[in-house]
């Protein structure tokens, strides 16, 4: 399994609520909701600038542009969106 980037985009939400602990990652490379499928299951890791990790799993695909779907056990502040993580 090769490592991947992404880019923390936005916190899954609808028009009143949203939901804290997943969020919306944008994958480098990946263009397509198939593309997406394929990493369904795989880790995401966010690291703070102290050091301290989040580790979380893509669910699913989001939408059709190859945004994907990350549920983290505990949520994350609101300073990790537009910030990197790292897919293994």
């Amino acid at each position: 399994m090769m490592t991947l980037k992404g880019i923390i985009t936005s916190y899954r939400r609808s028009k009143r609520d949203q939901k804290p602990n997943q969020m919306l990652v944008q994958i480098e490379g990946i263009t397509s909701r198939n593309e997406a499928a394929q990493l369904a299951g795989r880790k995401v890791i966010w690291m703070t600038e102290t050091g301290k990790e989040f580790v979380g799993k893509i669910t699913a695909p989001h939408g059709g542009k190859g945004i994907v779907r990350v549920r983290f056990k505990k949520g994350l502040p609101g300073t990790a969106i537009g910030t990197d993580v790292i897919i293994k």
